[in-house]
């Protein structure tokens, strides 16, 4: 990397999305103060959004304001130039410049991927032309599109025209079946039965969400499920899909299964994970796994003037590649990672636009393993750590169960030399927040862990261990913001959830904290 001192450094960043939303924001004070250049290109035509909240507001539980999280406006009178609906689709790594899908070419000096990820199609009947190709570099704006656009009725909600196509079926109470159990899907499919719509979920193992919870867990899970009305389809591997011929050309008609079964609806949602939008690297001839390959800097394995953040980076040592070459691992996934990647390359390339010592510190912290919460009204379900491992199958861990089918409770927690390394907790709403606390603070769980289940019982005691109050506790997991900052910012005048979300950010990501901070204002109220 060379630093350029005659004139400001040109930064060029490809996605305008959450995490790229982020990293402009960081930059700002360095355009302000003529040290950096920033160009943006996003291939929406839409100003970043909150896409971890598309299926909430797509449901009908969040507006579409809850959904903006930048001011661009502010952004282009600061000096950043944004532009919305261009895509990138070359990169001429010897020259420096990116080539736009008009045909405009921009230089850089640094460059920054936040391409994020795109739904995956699955190999279904009747959805084979609507899956991209991942070898095929980008052509135009239609980044995530086959050679075909998805059929009428098929959405993958992953952005704002899905959801207003699955808010039109919620809002009309029609029919809607859901492929995947997997976080998204399920939140999903209880908010739209919430707001009216009849759901069916479907899924090919024995439970829901199986990358977060155990056998026990997940039966627990279903059974809440179908309790409010949610139809589920375990054990249903599906082969194709049936279209109808109307007016408008073919529309999803049902969901065709490899047992023979058809599930028919008015909308198919298609949750089935996500992989990362790569094309364009590889075709510019960066290293690429399950995302671009980069360093704990976030600098590219093969250019050191490129640099990859948020779901498109994969951060690994060449060392990490086995004997094929293969480099396990993946993009972490989640928003909160991604907006503390898009702030530690931002704070390293306004130092180095100074000519300051840079990326030989400020490096994205490391990620505890993930606390997954399932945002449900009514129904609690948290999981985190090592929450696969079984009683009896290591002797270095201590296993404890608590199973209460007739309250629709269960309580697991795994221990090593006694501090909490992993934990499922569903229908158990005090228990789920207290084992939360003590996963996240790596602390002891207590001698007797059966003194937890006293939190939820009817007539409560102190069971206690960790102070959800303690000006260290972490609230907002995806901004990582404390109880401290939301009691500074409450006492400097944020008096609501929506005030202490603009002042510190605390409830701008996934939203699931939102809870909590109302309890940290309720307490200092009091």
């Amino acid at each position: 990397m060379t630093y350029v001192a005659d004139r400001p450094v040109r930064v060029m960043l490809i996605g305008y999305g959450p995490v790229g939303a982020r990293f402009v924001e960081e930059l700002l004070p360095s355009v302000a103060a003529g040290s950096i250049e920033l160009c943006v290109a996003g291939a929406e035509n839409e100003d970043a959004y909150n896409r971890v909240l598309v299926a909430e507001y797509a449901a009908g539980g969040a507006d579409r304001r809850r959904l903006d999280i930048t001011d661009t406006e502010a952004a282009r009178a600061a000096g950043v130039r944004i532009l919305i609906g261009e895509a990138v689709v070359g990169v001429d790594r010897m020259r420096q410049r990116v080539v736009l899908d008009s045909g405009a070419e921009l230089p850089y000096d640094r460059l920054v991927f936040a391409t994020g990820a795109r739904a995956n199609i699955p190999t279904l009947d009747g959805l084979a032309r609507s899956r991209r190709d991942r070898r095929e570099p980008p052509r135009s704006t239609d980044v995530d599109e086959g050679a075909e656009p998805l059929p009428r009725g098929v959405v993958a909600m992953r952005d704002l025209r899905d959801a207003e196509t699955a808010a039109a079926v919620v809002g009309a109470g029609g029919s809607i079946v859901v492929l995947g159990a997997g976080v998204l899907g399920m939140e999903f499919a209880l908010a739209a039965r919430e707001h009216g719509a009849q759901v069916v979920l479907v899924h090919h193992g024995d439970i829901p969400m199986a990358r977060n919870l155990d056998d026990h867990g997940g039966r627990m899970l279903s059974r809440a499920v179908r309790d409010v009305g949610v139809g589920i389809a375990a054990h249903s591997r599906a082969e194709g899909i049936l279209l109808r011929h109307t007016d408008g050309g073919r529309r999803f008609d049902a969901l065709l299964c490899a047992d023979g079964k058809q599930i028919p609806g008015d909308l198919l949602v298609i949750s089935c994970g996500v992989s990362a939008r790569t094309e364009l690297a590889v075709a510019s001839g960066l290293a690429c796994s399950a995302g671009i390959l980069v360093d704990h800097h976030l600098r590219s394995w093969g250019d050191p003037d490129i640099f990859a953040i948020g779901d498109c980076a994969q951060i690994a040592s060449p060392d990490d590649a086995d004997a094929t070459g293969r480099v396990p691992g993946a993009p972490s996934g989640l928003i909160g990672p991604g907006w503390r990647q898009a702030t530690a390359l931002a704070r390293n390339l306004a130092a180095e636009a100074v000519g300051q010592p840079a990326f030989d510190g400020e490096t994205p912290p490391s990620e505890r393993p993930a606390v997954v919460m399932l945002k449900a009204d009514g129904i609690d379900v948290v999981s985190g750590g090592e929450h696969e491992t079984q009683p009896w199958a290591d002797d270095d861990a201590d296993v404890s169960l608590w199973i209460d089918p007739a309250r629709g409770a269960y309580l697991k927690t795994v221990a090593r030399g006694g501090l909490l390394t992993g934990f499922v907790s569903v229908g158990l709403p005090r228990v789920g927040a207290e084992v939360t606390l003590l996963f996240e603070r790596g602390s002891e769980l207590p001698s007797d862990p059966s003194a937890l289940l006293r939190l939820d019982a009817p007539t409560r005691d102190s069971a206690s261990t960790a102070d959800p109050l303690a000006p260290d506790a972490t609230v907002c997991w995806c901004n990582g913001v404390s109880v401290e900052r939301i009691t500074d910012a409450a006492r400097a005048g944020s008096d609501t959830v929506e005030c202490v979300g603009r002042d510190t950010r605390a409830g701008t990501g996934c939203g699931g904290c939102k809870g909590r901070i109302a309890e940290v204002l309720a307490s200092l109220a009091g």
